[in-house]
């Protein structure tokens, strides 16, 4: 019986990873981008993106996708599914990462900043080449984290008609009256979240190694 399921939830494994790559390759990279916005400029950005932040955290993630999906067709704005998905769930992890990285921010120290310009950097270059990989090395942990939070929040695709590895075991388990598709679906969550905890984990000790010169140069 599993073989005859294995194609369908080789698909929807298929379609999972292609969730998480793309929110993972937008989100963490604008999240980098937002940060410098808020970090230069005033008092009104950063109230701006607070609002942001507090929206996305403050609601589920499900509720967004249905909004999307389903609201904006009233707002004048229709878009497919696919679109729907990425642009709710690029939005939500943005908001996570931007978050991680203003407290990680926060604990770089200041003297960091200060040796940049005595060193004759500019603002983006003190940012991007001194304060951003230490933030980063402080924020794997968190970030690592939210990595498994998207893995298993793919899932919540289906409640937009997406194929994805959830929806293709509930198929299955309707159509054989058996729950070991959901064993399978578990199994390859499982394996899902298992390597990239090691990979997160060896970009973890890779940037353990870097930041350290970054942080000896700073400081001649």
């Amino acid at each position: 019986m599993l073989l005859n399921v294995l194609p369908s939830l080789l698909q929807g494994t298929l379609v999972t990873l292609q969730v998480f790559f793309a929110t993972l390759i937008l989100s963490l990279p604008l999240a980098c981008l937002l940060q410098a916005l808020q970090q230069f400029g005033g008092k009104p950005v950063r109230r701006l993106f607070q609002l942001y932040v507090t929206l996305m955290r403050g609601t589920p993630l499900l509720l967004q996708l249905m909004f999307v999906f389903f609201g904006m067709p009233y707002l004048g704005v229709t878009l497919s599914r696919e679109s729907s998905i990425l642009i709710a769930f690029v939005l939500n992890y943005t908001a996570y990462f931007l978050e991680i990285l203003r407290g990680s921010l926060s604990a770089v120290d200041p003297g960091q900043q200060e040796a940049g310009r005595m060193l004759g950097f500019s603002r983006a270059a003190i940012y991007f080449r001194i304060l951003l990989p230490q933030a980063f090395r402080t924020a794997m942990p968190s970030i690592g984290n939210e990595v498994l939070n998207l893995v298993k929040d793919t899932s919540l695709i289906y409640v937009l008609g997406a194929t994805d590895l959830l929806k293709a075991g509930r198929a299955a388990v309707n159509t054989y009256a058996t729950a070991l598709p959901f064993v399978a679906v578990g199994a390859i969550y499982l394996a899902l979240c298992g390597g990239m905890a090691l990979i997160m984990k060896r970009i973890e000790r890779h940037l353990d190694k870097g930041t350290g010169g970054v942080r000896n140069e700073s400081d001649c």
